[in-house]
């Protein structure tokens, strides 16, 4: 399998990209080789190979939930330039 510049243009053509005819020739000759080299990659024989889904084993660490007090919400809204009882009032960013 190989890419010719018939798959470059319907790829740019789907991106909505515009390229020269000189960069148009160097994606042909880069996928080309990407290509070569994945299939040079189905030549390795991975029989009994092991699957290796990450080659750093993490673990994830957690931590006691504890409950903290919080900021009381007067106290919060004390600090708000603009609210209507409890909540905080925000400049509109929607057009009606």
């Amino acid at each position: 399998m190989s890419v010719s510049r018939k798959d470059v243009d319907y790829i740019a053509e789907l991106a909505r990209l515009k390229f020269t005819e000189d960069e148009k020739s160097g994606f042909i000759t880069d996928l080309n080789n990407i290509l070569g080299y994945v299939d040079k990659l189905s030549e390795l024989d991975t029989e009994g190979a092991e699957i290796l889904v990450n080659p750093i084993y993490i673990e994830n660490v957690y931590r006691e939930d504890v409950v903290a007090k919080s900021m009381d919400q007067d106290e919060f809204l004390m600090n708000a330039p603009d609210r209507v009882e409890e909540y905080l009032r925000v400049p509109s960013v929607i057009e009606v």
